[in-house]
């Protein structure tokens, strides 16, 4: 019984932890390494995460700097950059990338906004599906005799106050990411 409070407790971070992994790849007016975390390189015909083959630094506010550990994967990264749909233009020199974060227009912050509601409600329906396995969990339980209706009454109560507390967490970094993107 109290294996599914946990289990769900454990699934619920991890929805948790996805969001913010999300979050830090929206851009916002400032530079930073985490912007570039999703793109993959086609790296010897192989779709790679851009960090396992080369480093990213922000030396300023509104620059980032990619440095290939292989010097021939450069085109690879310039072009695997340009295609994501950040809205940035790398620019090859030599063997690394430098990449100027422009302003974003007011447009384009309303459009980030967009995304990250949408990722926001992604995952409290990904909450909330767990809340609903967990108490179909409890009632087969219950079913098969293994609880009381008193026991899976309470731990309903407990699966629905952690899908409200991992919701309400939701919401919060929402609101923290949506000032950060709208910030000028």
């Amino acid at each position: 019984m109290e294996d599914v409070i946990k289990d769900s407790e454990v699934r619920m971070k991890k929805a948790e932890e996805h969001l913010k992994k999300n979050f830090a790849a929206v851009r916002t007016g400032r530079a930073s390494p985490n912007l570039l975390d999703n793109i993959k390189v086609s790296y010897y015909g192989t779709d790679t995460p851009l960090k396992q083959i080369a480093s990213v630094s922000a030396p300023e506010p509104r620059m980032l700097i990619v440095t290939p550990y292989d010097k021939n994967a450069a085109a690879d990264i310039e072009k695997a950059i340009m295609t994501s749909n950040l809205g940035i233009n790398p620019k090859r020199e030599a063997s690394l990338i430098r990449i100027s974060i422009p302003e974003l227009s007011e447009e384009r912050r309303r459009d980030f906004v967009k995304l990250i509601k949408k990722e926001t409600e992604d995952a409290k329906v990904a909450i909330r599906n767990i809340r609903r396995e967990a108490i179909d969990v409890l009632k087969k339980q219950k079913g098969e005799k293994e609880i009381t209706e008193d026991d899976e009454k309470n731990q309903d109560k407990k699966v629905q106050e952690l899908t409200d507390k991992f919701c309400k967490e939701m919401d919060n970094l929402f609101t923290s990411k949506e000032k950060e993107v709208m910030e000028v």
